[in-house]
């Protein structure tokens, strides 16, 4: 596998991502290697951004209806105030 092939999933890409930041920040690159691996790791952001929005829309929880049946409804968080009741 080379290094400029696709992540086979999200844990993958985010720690590929990671390393090329960690190597951005060093500096100690040349000029056009930088660019390279800016050009990976932005590949990589919109990659793990886009995972992380269709495990978003695939969340989704089980609740009864007013007849007693189960029915999948997406998942929504709650209310901030809800959030800071005890």
């Amino acid at each position: 596998m080379s290094k400029a092939s696709k992540p086979t999933d999200f844990e993958a890409a985010l720690k590929e991502l990671e390393g090329i930041v960690e190597q951005l920040e060093n500096g100690d690159l040349p000029l056009e290697r930088a660019l390279e691996l800016f050009e990976r790791g932005v590949k990589l952001s919109r990659e793990c951004q886009k995972r992380l929005e269709e495990a978003e829309r695939k969340v989704e929880i089980l609740v009864k209806n007013a007849s007693g049946d189960y029915e999948i409804q997406p998942f929504e968080e709650p209310p901030e105030e809800d959030a800071h009741r005890p």
